[in-house]
């Protein structure tokens, strides 16, 4: 059984970037072609002539927006900050196995490590206890 792995708080952030990002795009795709359609309606009531053509421009142009709302190197620049971190974190002598590791790394407000100085699993159990 293959279970996929958890997004990271990065990941999320990013998905919830680009969801926002889409949504604005859409909004501004449509009051483009709005505002396009009723400047053709003006023109073409005031001339005369019902040209389709620029109704078609108008929707090129506001899918065009659409299009270009979403950033595709994104991803791209993430995934290179996260590898230059990585290099950064090996250079200073800490193993990374995962890219993703790099994220939380960073994001850490405290360690805790025993005595052989490796990384504990992030459960912090009480072993012994002295009152008094």
């Amino acid at each position: 059984l293959v279970q996929d792995p958890a997004d990271t708080p990065l990941q999320e952030r990013l998905d919830r970037l680009a969801l926002l990002l889409g949504k604005v795009g859409i909004f501004m795709a449509s009051l483009t072609f709005l505002a396009a359609l009723f400047r053709w309606i003006g023109t073409s009531a005031q001339s005369g002539q019902w040209d389709g053509t620029q109704v078609l421009t108008a929707l090129i142009n506001s899918i065009a927006i659409v299009v270009v709302a979403l950033p595709e190197g994104l991803p791209l620049a993430i995934t290179l900050s996260l590898a230059f971190a990585m290099k950064k974190l090996i250079k200073d002598n800490n193993l990374v196995r995962v890219l993703s590791a790099c994220e939380t790394m960073g994001s850490a407000t405290q360690l805790n490590a025993d005595k052989t100085g490796t990384l504990t699993q992030n459960r912090m159990t009480v072993v012994e206890a002295y009152l008094g």
